[in-house]
Order: structure tokens, then C-alpha cells, then sequence
């Protein structure tokens, strides 16, 4: 038995906000209903909450939000006609199910993947049954995760792809998507989407003698099987496993159930505990592709006991009489599956919610003998909450407290005099559904009042919080969040302005471990985290310019270059724009023109309307280039954003590909020119940054040893503003998110709907280029058109970085199509390129980046949150 009531010495929990309702009047309350939260890998929060109109109706309503943006909550009327009871997000994180009591599943996606725009086109009904459990099918992609392996030097070693069959495969071995419910009368429903858009749907009785279904969940076997337990409410009644096989036959979905091996609570075996729990609350898998670990709990009015079940194969013993008749030889000894008690806990106060680990942590055994330094490691622990408002992270298998957090500590604001804060009278405020974040260090929970909280979880769980501890696991977590493409907020949610040089340093070290493909396919993904984590201290604020200016012009560069074609089929190996690559890099000379000599100029052929549609875009390298080489002579100051590409050869050696590319297309459009504004009509603009460029670049490019730029082409530089105006570039979207806010530890009190005021943060310094006039115009980041003070078109921002662009396009033409297909699902600061060599994750690509700003239709938040103590079993005692 394990002691929950003991704190862990050096456990860390607490509280980073909390986002509430506004205030209502006792006569709008809503009657009690169940309460769903899910948490997506993108860092979405989905939770049901009801809205009372004044002729009594009630309208079930699913919010969801950004946890970088609480406040700016997005409701979507569901339609369901009765209370919500599961939500489950996709791998993607950009697809929500929502099924009710009345047996209704719908299917909700992005519309335009805005995370503010939702739409329901599919779903299933089961009518009149209500759903208890409810999941997407496997699609077989299992990435393990092996801490043991955290210092290797090849992400391969420390992440690895698991053989993992999906639920149901296409033709090719394409997983089939769709998902699995069960009803409280026992019957399971599958729904798959064809690749059509049509839905196929079958129901089957999980056995021949139904039962009442009071608690169930789902989970998957590598062999592509489904697992499903079941419970009827009772601890004296069995918890029922049943194995769940589907297939497509006839164009038909088809579902075989077989019944595996059931075990009892061991408080309902135990004489002196034998009806002291009479319901079991909670029933839950360890994890969705580990079907052989399972979590019970069993309450009574006022304490609780949790116990920890694994599923093992054990051995038959043989008679003597039977061995002499048919010894047994080798693996052939009969063996049979058994359920096995691996913890249990003592007796507890009543547990109200569980929430379980996402992060796929890969143990070489999987009792209680786990290694000390990964016996407290983030996704090793669950999170219980207590109706005494108290919040235990416990380890998964030996339910060792590892934190604790008490909600007493919820805060209240500063000006507020202590003596005018409420006494607390009546049950205590606790959290009726939780979910843990896909890495495990962040928790959220939805308490009995409707109020929204987000708890920071130490990433050494249990032990001291040294800081090469923290450094390790925070770094690890960060790499596994790359590979994957997973969204990383959480984990700076625990990086101190301290850490942030070190971290940076460090994941640029791995980067370079790996191979040349994958630092290929990682390479942007890198820069936007690294961007991410500079703007957590002042001291590295300035670099996260010059990493978004980076990933523009990689984006810029391989968009320009995909345009060139090679003039004839039977050309070499080479595209075009790796030989324009080799020939600026072969080539040093400073004179533009002789470096055009050496290109075929016809595979630069393009169509008059492409060339000036681009005319912004070749804009912005051009007025790039100027303030680079008017910058050299302050190269010494560390706070000038565009510092470190001073230094970077291989972003000026791109920087001058492209302004020869552009000198070629003003030989055929010259309207397609950049635009500079000179001293003498006679000057050769281009001419003369090219030359200025070129020289920088053989100061550091890679062929030779660096060196420093010579006095001549400082004086020359400096002269650069008495003949060409420098452009004043808006190098940072304005973004007013929370993670840099939340470094102190100091809890935010937030409140839906309302735009808080928040403390300055780092990105807000008055540093060079970052500093804003309040009308200031604004402008498309993306197409890099001005908008002005008060943009007239709807427009769409990115989550993460700010980054704001028109919703739909003012162009037609095909490269600028091109363009802007690349930011229809993703931003600058969350580019991706699909799925990585090594370890492949389906929710790369999926991400949603943008929501949707100016006049889109809203839906007043719910003033009225609804009352939590829900019909549900531990409710019945």
C-alpha cells in the first residue's frame, strides 16, 4: 500500500492562471450536467460548459481556446440535444469528437484551419444510448521515448518508431480513419471515413448477456486490435475486458468481439474493505496503446482507494501424470493471461477526476523496479484530484506521490485588500475533469465553479530541482517536440530567462549530431523553437528578429527558386536552382553583372503578371540587403536585430543568389525591381549592394577561414545612408501571448472574453525595430502589403508568433498562389514540412496556426457556468 497522503519531498506544482466566467445571478444557474476536457497536441483546450437563454432553454456549448490566449475563448453551439459526455482530439490536434447522452457523435474540423472556426460535417448516432467512452481509431504510429537514451547523439536512438499495427488499414497499408464508441447498453459503435467523405458505421453487442455500462474506456494492441473495459458502477460486480477486431468485408463495416479475462478490485476481496467502496468512479487504460496497464478507483461518500492492474501471461502448471504422457518441450508450456494487482493505494480522500499521461515514455520493464533517475521523470506520473481541492501527481505504476498542489492557493488580485477576500464556506472548490498536456508538464483543470486552471508540473518530479536536471529534461522534451512537430508551449512554461542561452546552445549542439537529411527536414522547425525560447529572456530578445527574418527568407528562397525551369527535358541531374547555388558560390566576383554571364539566362523565363506579383516579395530582399550593409558599422551592439547575419555566410550567400535572380527578371519586367529611393539618378543601386554584399560574404563564408570586414567596406557601408534611404523594416509581429508573462511564477487571475492587461515582457523593450507607435499601419507579414492603420479585409494571426495576413488572397496568379500556399494551415513560427525520415508523426502537417480577426460571428460566452456534481456513479453512493 502507498501512503498519497505523505508529500513528496521536492515535489513541484503551482498555479500559472486561472481563466474564469463573468459574474451571473443565482437565477440563470443551469442544472447539473457531466463535464468533458480534452487537450490537443497543438495546445488546444476543448471543454464543455451549458448556456441558459432567458425563456430557460439550454444550449450545450463546447469552447475551445488557445493556452497561449485563454481569454480569447471561441463557443460553438453543438447542437447536441442532450449533456456532452466524452471529447476526443485526433493526433493532428486539429479534429474534435463530441458525443452526448442521447448516443449522437459528431465529428468537428477546422474550417479555412482557423482555430477559431469550427464546422461539423460527419457523425454517428446511436440513438437514445448514451456514449460512456469514446476514441479515434489507431492510425499506428507510435513513437517511443527512451529516457535511459536521453545522451545519445542521434535523435534515432532516443526516439523510435514502435511496430504498431493501425486499427484498420486501405488498400497500400494506409490506415483508415474513423473511431470507436461504446453505450451504456453495452454496445459498441465504429464509424470510418472513407476516403469519399462517406461514413460507414456498425454496431455490435460487446457480448451475448448485455449489462448496464456505468464506465468504460478504449484502448489499442500492436497487432491492431482494440481493447475495451467495462464496468457497471458496482466494486462488488467484475470489471469486464473485451477484445474489439473491425473490418471492412463488402464494402461493410464489420465488428467481432471476444471476451478476455476480468478481474475484481482487491478492497471488494479484502473482509475488513468489503463494502467500503461500494462504486467504482473511475476506469481508465494507463495509456491508449497500452491496453495492458489499467487504472481502478473505487469511492464511497467521502474516501477513495485507487489500485494499479497489469495484464501478464503466466504459466500453467502440468501434472506429473500428464508431463510423462507429453513432456513439455521449449515455448510450449501452456500459459494463460492474468490480471495481476501492481499498487494500491491507502485510504484516500474522495477522488473527483483523473487524468492520465500522454507522453509515450518506453520502460525496459514495466513492474516496479524502474531505474532511479527516470523513476520520476514527466510522463511517468497521473494527476488524482480530491473533492478537499487538492491535486496528487502519483507514479503510474507504484502511485508514489511525486507533487502536490492545493487550491487554496488560487489567486486573487493585487489591489484586492486581503481583508475583503471571501471566507471559504461549503464544499471546496475541486476539479471535476483534469488533462494533462502531450509532455506532461502542464495540467489543466475545470473546477465544480466553471473556472479554467493551469498548473505547471516540475519536469523532475520528486527529486530537487537542480538546474543540470532541468536543463536535461527540459532539452529532451524540446528535441522529442521537434521530431514530432507537436506544439512546445508547455515546455516554456518552465524556462527561466537563465536557462534560455543555455537551451539554445544545447539544441543547436544535437541539431548538428544528426544526419544532413534530417538537419535538412528539421531546419526550419529548429529556428521557430529557438525563437520561441529567446523571447523568454531580454538578454536574447534581439535574436528572435533575426531567427523569424530567417525563416521568411528560407521560406522567400526555396518559393523563388522553385519557379526556375530548366529550358530543356534532357537537362542534368541539377534543378536550376541548385546550379544558380553552385555558380554564385563558385563565382566570388563583386560585379553582378559577370556573375549573370555564367547563368542560362532562359530557365529565368518567367510570365510578365508572375514577375510583378512577386514585386513585394523581391521587395523585401532588396530593402533586407540595405539595412544589412547599412548596419555593419554598428556591428559590435548585441541589441540591433539582424546582428547575427553579419556573421552568417550562408544567409548572405542566399541573400546574393536572390538579388541575382532579381537583376535577371528586371532585364524582362524592370517594374518588378525593388524600389530605392537615391541621392543621384545615375546610381546603380543593385549594382552597388551587390558589390557591398558580396564582399561581407567572403569575409565569412564556409570555403574559408572567417575573417573581419576590412576598413573600406565599413567606410563604404557608412556612406550608404547619404545615398540610399534606409527602409524601416517591421521585423517582429506584434504578439500579446502569455508564456513570456509567466516567468516570475506569479499566477494570472484571467476572465473569458476579456483582454487582461497584462505586465511588460522582453519582446515589449523599446530596443531598435521593435518599438511601435500606437497607429501605427499594419501589414501583411506574409505577403508583405501594407494594410494600413485600420484594415478593411478580414485577416487571420498567428497563434504563436503574431504573424498577421489576409484571409483570402487579392492575387491570382499562380506563383503567388504558390506562395501563399505554403501558410494555409502553418506560420513562420510553426513551419513544418511534413514528417520527419526517422520518426514519422502524423500531426506535423496538421497544425493549426491562425485565427481568424475582424468581423467573424462570436457567441457571447456563457455567463453561467453549469453546477459539476453530475449524475454520475460516485454521485449514486
Amino acid at each position: 500500500m502507498c501512503d498519497l497522503r505523505r508529500p513528496a519531498a521536492g515535489g513541484m506544482m503551482d498555479l500559472a492562471y486561472v481563466c474564469e466566467w463573468e459574474k451571473w445571478s443565482k437565477s440563470t444557474h443551469c442544472p447539473s450536467v457531466p463535464l468533458a476536457c480534452a487537450w490537443s497536441c497543438r495546445n488546444l483546450i476543448a471543454f464543455t460548459m451549458d448556456l441558459r437563454s432567458d425563456d430557460q432553454d439550454l444550449t450545450r456549448m463546447i469552447h475551445i481556446l488557445d493556452t497561449e490566449h485563454p481569454w480569447d475563448l471561441h463557443s460553438i453551439p453543438s447542437d447536441h440535444r442532450e449533456a456532452i459526455t466524452c471529447l476526443e482530439w485526433d493526433q493532428s490536434g486539429s479534429r474534435l469528437l463530441s458525443a452526448d447522452a442521447d448516443g449522437q457523435i459528431k465529428c468537428w474540423s477546422m474550417a479555412d484551419h482557423l482555430a477559431n472556426s469550427w464546422e461539423s460535417s460527419v457523425g454517428s448516432l446511436v440513438e437514445g444510448d448514451p456514449i460512456v467512452a469514446l476514441s479515434w481509431l489507431h492510425n499506428g504510429v507510435k513513437l517511443a521515448l527512451h529516457v535511459e537514451k536521453s545522451g545519445a547523439s542521434s535523435f534515432g536512438e532516443k526516439f523510435s518508431r514502435v511496430k504498431f499495427s493501425p486499427s484498420l488499414t486501405l488498400f497500400g497499408g494506409k490506415p483508415m480513419e474513423g473511431w470507436i464508441a461504446v453505450t451504456v447498453s453495452g454496445l459498441v459503435t465504429v464509424s470510418l471515413l472513407k476516403p469519399s467523405g462517406q461514413v460507414l458505421t456498425s454496431t455490435e453487442s460487446l457480448c451475448r448477456l448485455r449489462g448496464r455500462v456505468a464506465l468504460a474506456d478504449i484502448a489499442f494492441t500492436g497487432g491492431g486490435n482494440i481493447v475495451v473495459a467495462t464496468a457497471d458502477g458496482s466494486s462488488a460486480s467484475p470489471v469486464q475486458f473485451y477484445k474489439v477486431c473491425v473490418s471492412v468485408v463488402s464494402e461493410k463495416c464489420r465488428i467481432d468481439t471476444e471476451i478476455l479475462p476480468s478481474l475484481f478490485m482487491r478492497c471488494t476481496t479484502d473482509l475488513n474493505r468489503k463494502d467500503k467502496f461500494p462504486a467504482i468512479t473511475h476506469l481508465k487504460f494507463l495509456a491508449r496503446d497500452m491496453s495492458e496497464q489499467v487504472l481502478l478507483c473505487a469511492s464511497s461518500q467521502t474516501s477513495s482507494i485507487v489500485e494499479c492492474w497489469s495484464l501478464r501471461k503466466e504459466g500453467l502448471p502440468v501434472n506429473n501424470i500428464f508431463q510423462q504422457i507429453s513432456p513439455v518441450v521449449g515455448d510450449k508450456q501452456p500459459t494463460i493471461l492474468k490480471w495481476r494487482i501492481l499498487s494500491a493505494t491507502n485510504d484516500l480522500d474522495r477522488v473527483s477526476a483523473v487524468a492520465l499521461p500522454k507522453l509515450p515514455i518506453s520502460l525496459t520493464n514495466t513492474d516496479l523496479k524502474v531505474a532511479s533517475d527516470t523513476q520520476f521523470y514527466p510522463g511517468l506520473g497521473l494527476a488524482l484530484a480530491f473533492h478537499d481541492g487538492s491535486v496528487h501527481i502519483v507514479h503510474r505504476l507504484s502511485l508514489q506521490t511525486m507533487a502536490v498542489f492545493y487550491s487554496s492557493a488560487t489567486p486573487r488580485p493585487v489591489d484586492e485588500p486581503a481583508i475583503k477576500r471571501p471566507r471559504t464556506a461549503g464544499p471546496a472548490v475541486h476539479f471535476k475533469a483534469m488533462q494533462l498536456s502531450w509532455t506532461s508538464l502542464a495540467l489543466v483543470g475545470i473546477d465544480n465553479q466553471g473556472k479554467l486552471s493551469v498548473l505547471r508540473l516540475s519536469p523532475s518530479m520528486g527529486h530537487p530541482l537542480e538546474v543540470g536536471l532541468a536543463l536535461r529534461h527540459l532539452l529532451f522534451l524540446l528535441e522529442y517536440c521537434m521530431v514530432t512537430g507537436y506544439d512546445w508551449w508547455d515546455i516554456l512554461l518552465h524556462v527561466q530567462p537563465s536557462m534560455v542561452q543555455s537551451l539554445v546552445e544545447k539544441l543547436h549542439e544535437e541539431y548538428t549530431r544528426q544526419t544532413a537529411a534530417l538537419q535538412q527536414v528539421l531546419s526550419t522547425r529548429i529556428l521557430a523553437m529557438k525563437a520561441s525560447l529567446c523571447k523568454l529572456s531580454p538578454c536574447t530578445v534581439t535574436r528572435v528578429c533575426d531567427y523569424h527574418t530567417k525563416l521568411f527568407l528560407i521560406a522567400i528562397s526555396s518559393t523563388l527558386k522553385s519557379l526556375l525551369r530548366p529550358h530543356f527535358l534532357n537537362t542534368p541531374d541539377k534543378s536550376p536552382g541548385d546550379r544558380l547555388t553552385e555558380i554564385c558560390a563558385k563565382i566570388t566576383d563583386v560585379d553582378i553583372d559577370k556573375v549573370m554571364i555564367n547563368l542560362k539566362t532562359e530557365e529565368f523565363v518567367l510570365d510578365m503578371n508572375t514577375l510583378q506579383a512577386l514585386q513585394q516579395l523581391l521587395q523585401w530582399v532588396g530593402d533586407f540587403v540595405l539595412y544589412l550593409l547599412a548596419s555593419l558599422p554598428n556591428q559590435g551592439s548585441l541589441l540591433r536585430p539582424g546582428h547575427s547575419f553579419l556573421r552568417d555566410g550562408t544567409s548572405l550567400g542566399m541573400l546574393r543568389e536572390l538579388m541575382v535572380v532579381i537583376r535577371i527578371w528586371g532585364l524582362l519586367k524592370p517594374s518588378c525591381l525593388p524600389v530605392y529611393t537615391a541621392t543621384s539618378d545615375t546610381q546603380d543601386s543593385m549594382s552597388l549592394l551587390f558589390r557591398l554584399l558580396t564582399k561581407l560574404w567572403i569575409c565569412c563564408r564556409d570555403e574559408g577561414p572567417a575573417s573581419e570586414p576590412d576598413e573600406a567596406l565599413v567606410d563604404e557601408c557608412c556612406l550608404l545612408p547619404s545615398q540610399l534611404l534606409i527602409p524601416s523594416l517591421d521585423w517582429l509581429p506584434a504578439s500579446d501571448g502569455l508564456v513570456s508573462r509567466l516567468q516570475p511564477k506569479q499566477p494570472l487571475r484571467l476572465q473569458f472574453g476579456r483582454a487582461p492587461t497584462l505586465p511588460g515582457s522582453a519582446a515589449t523593450l523599446q530596443l531598435d525595430g521593435l518599438a511601435r507607435a500606437p497607429g501605427q499601419p499594419k501589414i501583411d507579414h506574409l505577403r508583405r502589403l501594407h494594410l494600413g492603420a485600420c484594415p478593411t479585409e478580414e485577416c487571420k494571426a498567428c497563434t504563436r508568433c503574431g504573424c498577421v495576413t489576409m484571409l483570402k488572397s487579392p492575387n491570382r496568379t499562380t506563383a503567388v498562389k504558390q506562395w501563399e500556399q505554403r501558410w494555409i494551415k502553418n506560420c513562420l513560427a510553426v513551419e513544418v514540412r511534413g514528417p520527419d525520415a526517422c520518426v514519422t508523426s502524423r500531426a506535423a502537417g496538421e497544425a493549426p496556426a491562425f485565427v481568424q480577426l475582424g468581423p467573424w460571428p462570436t457567441h457571447r460566452p456563457p455567463g453561467t457556468p453549469r453546477s459539476l456534481d453530475h449524475p454520475h456513479p460516485e454521485d449514486r453512493l
